[in-house]
């Protein structure tokens, strides 16, 4: 880039139009979670402010004239909370070693383990140096605040490689993915099993389906009433305070998102005798359904993985999606169709010696990461080579 280039920091997305920071997205598919409706809603409703430790510090690209080309989402953090990529031992160590590793930048979407771009520059001949641009702001940006490092996760893959002309530590890890292998309908994608994976999904709907007055709804856009927030709202705090002590998200993010997101935003909803007792909450990209949270009331056998799985593999193929996302971790989903993927992240530490230790640590984590994938795929559940 030349001197006619300029990053600017800003702390709220209040700050930029949306339709200039949505402007950055097109020519590529839609990810909903980097539209500045989805991040900003996260602002807004207090879930991701500096309050709950995650104080926006977006970088924008302009010219010097203020025309806005490129953006990373970025927020100074003084713990790892919501990250789902895990670095407390990296914390650890650094302060058992006499440094503080808090405060750090995370480049990311707030509570939100799914992959997309992180450098928002348009497809075109330049693109690559926007990236390249806002990469070294970010390094600039850790010395000035003083912080020990910056962390960019759930990447795509070209700009997660482009990050190692920079001199950022890649990182891999790995997610469960279901794939659509242009299925005409679920039974379509269930005779692609084995005989016994394809008998246990039968035997699993067939018992989430019998519980006595079940019905299940798709909701969207207008059907996200308060009402219907509420219900999975309790939901979610329920399984929130369960799995991490504090759910991460307001109620007002769901609110926001229902008035600004909601043809994006699918609710899969289960009653039983006309009472909410269970939903899983999933928003829609252009070529991909991604499931993000899930609570209940009453425990059923075999619901969770209808609502959150089953439903979700319909949803797509119904709707022409090519994968779905079920979120985090969940060896468990591979015997349901899911199949493991890589994910990524790039990193940069300011302090050389501490640099170099994660350098090696990373180096073996990425070669397990590899052999994990590989013992996995021979356990894929589909048919093999003639196989009935």
């Amino acid at each position: 880039m030349t001197e006619s280039f300029q990053i600017q920091v800003i702390s709220s997305l209040d700050d930029v139009e949306a339709s200039a920071w949505n402007a950055l997205l097109e020519g590529r598919p839609l990810n909903p979670f980097v539209t500045h409706e989805f991040l900003h809603a996260l602002e807004a409703s207090k879930s991701a402010c500096a309050e709950t430790g995650w104080l926006a510090q977006h970088l924008l690209l302009q010219t010097t004239n203020g025309k806005l080309l490129g953006a990373l989402p970025c927020y100074l953090k003084n713990h790892s909370q919501g990250e789902y990529v895990f670095d407390h031992g990296w914390a650890d160590a650094f302060y058992r070693a006499g440094g503080d590793y808090y405060p750090k930048l995370q480049c990311s979407v707030p509570f939100t383990p799914a992959t997309g771009p992180r450098f928002l520059v348009p497809p075109s001949n330049n693109a690559n140096a926007c990236a390249t641009a806002l990469a070294q702001g970010l390094k600039q940006l850790c010395d000035k605040m003083l912080v020990s490092s910056a962390h960019i996760t759930f990447m795509e893959e070209d700009q997660w490689s482009t990050m190692r002309t920079m001199d950022f530590l890649l990182r891999t890890d790995q997610q469960f993915h279901w794939i659509n292998d242009d299925y005409r309908n679920f039974d379509d994608f269930l005779d692609a099993l084995s005989s016994r994976k394809r008998k246990n999904i039968k035997k699993e709907r067939i018992t989430a389906h019998a519980i006595p007055g079940l019905s299940i709804e798709h909701l969207t856009n207008d059907n996200l009433t308060d009402e219907v927030w509420d219900r999975f709202f309790g939901f979610y705090q329920d399984t929130g305070a369960r799995k991490w002590g504090q759910p991460y998200l307001t109620r007002g993010f769901f609110t926001k998102i229902g008035e600004t997101f909601g043809d994006r935003t699918l609710l899969i909803m289960a009653k039983r005798e006309g009472k909410y007792i269970a939903g899983a909450l999933n928003f829609v990209g252009e070529n991909c359904l991604y499931g993000r949270h899930w609570g209940c009331m009453e425990d059923h056998p075999f619901l969770h993985f209808e609502l959150c799985y089953y439903q979700a593999i319909e949803f797509a193929i119904k709707n022409g999606l090519s994968r779905v996302e079920a979120g985090a971790q969940g060896a468990h989903k591979l015997a349901r169709g899911y199949l493991p993927v890589k994910t990524r992240s790039a990193h940069w530490i300011t302090h050389p010696g501490f640099r170099g230790a994660v350098s090696d640590y990373l180096m073996q984590e990425r070669k397990h990461v590899d052999m994990e994938n590989r013992t996995l795929e021979t356990h894929a559940p589909f048919k093999k080579s003639g196989e009935q």
